[in-house]
């Protein structure tokens, strides 16, 4: 039973690696060609929360998967706040901009996480004050301006390389970092964006702070397909199984997608 766990756990470790590298990858190659506004908002897809509850489950139970979810809600607004710290700790530095904001930007998270986990929210509260945080975030990204990229880079095999190897590194210096400072500091980082972090550090290094602040703008409206993917994984993977109820939620979150790019052309025409 232990080989079988420690099994279940390294399966999750690469195939969250693995999955986050060609969302990272993905989500460079959408904010190059498409734009970093519809890159910024597919940032918030369910790619690596949905491995992490899936594989929960198989190692757990549905139901523990299921109430596993309801405690990651409140944890995106962590998300938001990381975003929010990004943003504050680049905007007016002329140099150093990136790794100032790189830093604050996981302090935030941290910082956020460590009040969130003092709240017995549940479900209803995690949900509302995620809501509230991205209707609160929205407002405060208001005024950055959304940027095209006018000149993008060439994407060779070099490029690719190291973008992969981006994402990679972030991945493992977070998870080692957890593991290191032990158990408390592991269960904050748990919910950390680990496919939205490393794209928004290839974003700055390739085209500067200002196309980064593009993403961050559209983030929080993003974020709302990981709500409706959480919600439908609570309330199916109980009733459903595992397979149905990942992919019914897959089907709500992309759902959610479409209508708000629906929206949005809406509000543009």
């Amino acid at each position: 039973m232990l080989i079988f766990g420690c099994l279940v756990l390294e399966a999750l470790f690469f195939w969250k690696i693995l999955v986050s590298i060609g969302a990272v990858v993905g989500l460079s190659l959408v904010a190059e060609h498409v734009s970093p506004k519809i890159a910024g908002i597919l940032s918030g897809y369910p790619l690596g929360s949905a491995i992490a509850l899936f594989f929960i489950g198989v190692e757990q139970s549905p139901a523990f998967a299921a109430e596993a979810a309801v405690y990651t809600l409140a944890g995106f607004t962590s998300s938001l706040v990381l975003a929010w710290a990004y943003y504050l700790g680049a905007v007016r530095l002329q140099r150093g901009h990136l790794v100032v904001g790189a830093g604050a930007g996981i302090l935030g998270f941290l910082i956020a996480s460590a009040v969130l986990k003092q709240l017995p929210l549940g479900l209803v509260g995690g949900t509302l004050l995620t809501v509230a945080a991205i209707i609160f975030f929205v407002q405060v990204f208001k005024q950055i301006e959304n940027l095209p990229i006018k000149q993008r880079v060439r994407f060779t095999h070099g490029v690719l390389l190291f973008r992969a190897g981006m994402a990679a590194l972030t991945i493992v210096l977070i998870t080692a970092s957890a593991e290191w400072l032990g158990p408390v500091w592991a269960g904050l980082f748990s919910a950390f964006p680990i496919t939205f972090f490393p794209f928004m550090l290839i974003i700055h290094l390739t085209y500067g702070k200002s196309l980064v602040f593009t993403v961050i703008k559209n983030y929080p409206l993003g974020l709302g397909a990981l709500i409706c993917y959480v919600l439908t994984v609570s309330q199916t993977y109980v009733s459903l199984g595992l397979l149905w109820g990942t992919l019914i939620a897959f089907a709500v979150a992309t759902l959610y997608l479409l209508a708000l790019s629906v929206v949005l052309n809406r509000n543009k025409a």
